[in-house]
């Protein structure tokens, strides 16, 4: 045997309305506007809000406070790394110079022997045509 029973339209329509009556008691039940309790609790809420943004503009404040500090430290550390980059560019541009003149020095030594060299065989081919006293072919 079946427990469920289907309701009338008569039994909707009177549940229904006795669902609206209990809404509109309930509205009726609220306190009014100037009741004490709701003034009270609408000056919490108000104080709340007030509560909410002071901390929110204390965090603004931090954050702002917090961007700056670290732009300052940023731009010192910006600068610090263009002095170190500054010198360490100075430092190879002097160390290029003195290989560049080094080089230039060994060069210059290298031609010096070389023209040594060429003198003392000049010198001796000289000497060895002295020595044998002829005269080259001439032609």
């Amino acid at each position: 045997m079946a427990i469920y029973r289907e309701k009338d339209f008569s039994e909707r329509r009177s549940a229904a309305v006795d669902a609206k009556k209990a809404l509109l008691e309930k509205f009726k039940a609220r306190p009014a506007a100037d009741d004490p309790r709701m003034v009270a609790l609408r000056a919490e809420r108000e104080a709340v809000l007030k509560a909410r943004e002071q901390r929110e503009s204390e965090r603004e404040k931090l954050k702002q406070e917090r961007l700056a500090r670290e732009a300052k430290e940023r731009a010192e550390r910006e600068a610090a790394e263009a002095v170190a980059r500054k010198a360490a560019e100075e430092a190879a541009a002097a160390e290029a110079k003195r290989r560049e003149q080094e080089e230039n020095e060994r060069v210059a030594r290298q031609l010096a022997s070389e023209a040594e060299q060429k003198a003392k065989r000049d010198a001796r081919y000289a000497a060895r045509k002295a020595r044998v006293g002829r005269q080259p072919p001439k032609l």
